[in-house]
């Protein structure tokens, strides 16, 4: 009687250990104190697969989706009306299904921002020296 009860509890702790694990691997980060507004949507939205620096995460493999380097100038060359079609609609109309919409969590005015946001982002980087 007393094995199987063990061996319950053991496989029970060992599923309570792999859970917080992944928890913790997958949690999102979190806003520095004082962000702004901007910088708290991306986190909130956009980091879980263009990770919080805009380099793109490995999160995004998990779903078979490979998000873009958007530090990248080239990526991010387009207009802000693409930039704000893509985030609120999604890529599936222009022919990037792994990019969902967000029309329905975001105001127009939380787009923008978020445009904005991306901009500075790939400003931030510097562009590696050419030898």
């Amino acid at each position: 009687m007393r094995r199987p009860l063990l061996a319950l509890v053991l496989v029970i702790v060992a599923i309570g250990v792999f859970a917080a694990g992944l928890a913790w691997l997958l949690d999102s980060p979190r806003p520095a104190p004082g962000a702004s507004h901007p910088e708290r949507l991306w986190l909130a939205f956009c980091a879980a697969c263009h990770g919080a620096d805009g380099r793109g995460t490995w999160r995004a493999a998990l779903f078979l989706v490979r998000a873009g380097d958007l530090t990248d100038r080239s990526r991010v060359g387009q207009t802000d009306q693409y930039l704000f079609d893509l985030i609120k609609h999604g890529g599936s109309p222009i022919g990037r299904p792994g990019m969902p919409g967000f029309e329905a969590n975001l105001s127009d005015e939380d787009i923008r921002a978020l445009v904005g946001y991306l901009r500075e982002l790939a400003r931030r980087v510097t562009p590696p020296a050419r030898s």
